[in-house]
């Protein structure tokens, strides 16, 4: 009995799938729920395992065809035998290798002697009726060139409209403009330029959903950006004193992002606009933050969520962070790891991003950007002072939120991270 391999669903939105690698050839014994293929969505890349223990009779579909969701890439014959499916070895013959060593491609050189014959055109090239030196005597009895200032040389165009026997006369070889300028004649650079190529490549299908929905965010909303700086100099200084004390007790770092995401959640629980979306004509307002963090990996960017971030501690919430991290990069990550954020913060400071406009992930309303935390002058208590300094970018739909709300919630965040005492005394 033959049994059919097709894409399976791996995602409400997800269409189609490419075959990145076949883990098995035709002919090759599979046992049922074995890895058969690796798939790659818009979102994540999955396993796809045999349906059937058998052999795999047939492959349709080869690595890195891009197949719709049900369509059929291969058959199972789950009544055949282990080299029942094999491919025959008679079908590599049809290569017709030896008909390319046809002798008479040798037969050319033979005919190379009358290309000998071209030498006898070079005297007319040497005759001296070339040099003409009538039409260069005017020149020479013309006064401007004695008007010139001693020790002055000509200028570089009048050089070289001297004759080729004037050039001779002095000692030296007519030049082209290009070669007074520096520049070898075009006849010598076209005999040396290097080869261009140009290579077409397909776009990944997380490529190609980045792409639309980057386009997606600039025509369905209204995005604007507003920007603000950090003095990171609390958080520092936090860190350095509970490093050690925290990874000892929860097996994580203690890094950045947990102190933004724990800023974020104070500032949406303020202003709720940001954490709604519109529907048609509606707003929808939640009660929980669904924080996504941009992680960047060898496919692209993709944006993991941290569930519920309004009950997790420091320590959750890094734990979290680097879960989905480590998934995103080895391709773990399931599609539900992908989908349902309600607000986005990407750091763009750890690849030393110094000031950026993020985009929002649509249907959410605004995206939080993080930079290269640097050495500055600033003033405090009217004076200069070198601080350790963050800007900030919050890109938001103008469609729903208005510019002072904008701005009241960076404060906000900036604030936080600031003294971040005011996450215990104000909340």
């Amino acid at each position: 009995m033959t049994v059919e391999l097709t894409i399976p669903t791996v995602g409400e939105s997800v269409t189609e799938a490419v075959i990145t690698r076949w883990l098995k050839a035709e002919g090759d014994r599979v046992e049922k729920d074995e890895p058969i293929a690796e798939l790659e969505t818009d979102k994540v890349d999955v396993e796809l395992p045999s349906p059937a223990s058998g052999i795999l009779a047939s492959i349709t579909a080869q690595e890195g065809e891009s197949v719709p969701v049900g369509g059929v890439i291969g058959t199972i014959d789950d009544g055949a035998e282990a080299g029942d499916g094999e491919p025959s070895p008679e079908k590599e013959p049809p290569k017709k290798e030896p008909p390319r060593k046809e002798p008479p491609r040798k037969e050319p050189p033979e005919r190379r002697p009358p290309r000998k014959e071209p030498p006898r055109r070079e005297p007319p090239i040497e005759e001296p009726p070339r040099r003409e030196p009538p039409p260069q005597a005017p020149p020479r009895e013309e006064p401007p060139p004695m008007k010139e200032p001693p020790g002055e040389e000509p200028p570089p165009m009048r050089a070289e409209r001297e004759s080729p026997s004037l050039a001779a006369a002095s000692g030296r070889e007519p030049r082209t403009v290009e070669a007074e300028q520096g520049e070898e004649p075009r006849e010598a650079r076209s005999g040396t330029a290097p080869e261009r190529r140009e290579e077409t490549v397909a776009m990944t299908p997380i490529r190609r959903r980045i792409a639309k929905r980057l386009v997606e965010a600039q025509l369905e909303t209204a995005l604007t950006t507003t920007f603000n700086e950090v003095d990171m100099g609390a958080v520092q200084e936090l860190r350095r004193e509970w490093r050690e004390t925290f990874e000892a007790r929860y097996d994580v770092r203690l890094g950045l992002m947990s102190f933004f995401v724990k800023a974020a959640v104070d500032a949406l629980r303020r202003y709720p606009k940001f954490n709604a979306r519109i529907k048609g004509d509606a707003i929808v307002y939640r009660d929980y933050c669904d924080v996504g963090i941009a992680v960047a990996t060898e496919r692209g960017l993709v944006v993991p969520v941290v569930r519920d971030a309004e009950r997790l501690s420091f320590a959750d919430i890094e734990q979290a962070i680097e879960d989905l991290a480590r998934r995103a990069r080895s391709g773990e990550l399931e599609v539900d790891d992908l989908t349902g954020g309600t607000f986005t913060i990407t750091n763009g400071g750890v690849f030393g991003s110094l000031l950026s406009v993020p985009l929002v992930n649509p249907p959410q309303t605004a995206v939080l950007g993080l930079h290269a935390i640097q050495e500055r002058p600033v003033a405090r208590d009217g004076q200069v002072v070198i601080r350790s300094m963050m800007y900030l970018a919050l890109t938001y739909d103008h469609r729903l939120v208005d510019g002072a709300e904008a701005v009241t919630f960076l404060r906000r965040v900036k604030e936080v991270v600031e003294e971040p005492a005011r996450l215990l005394l104000e909340s």
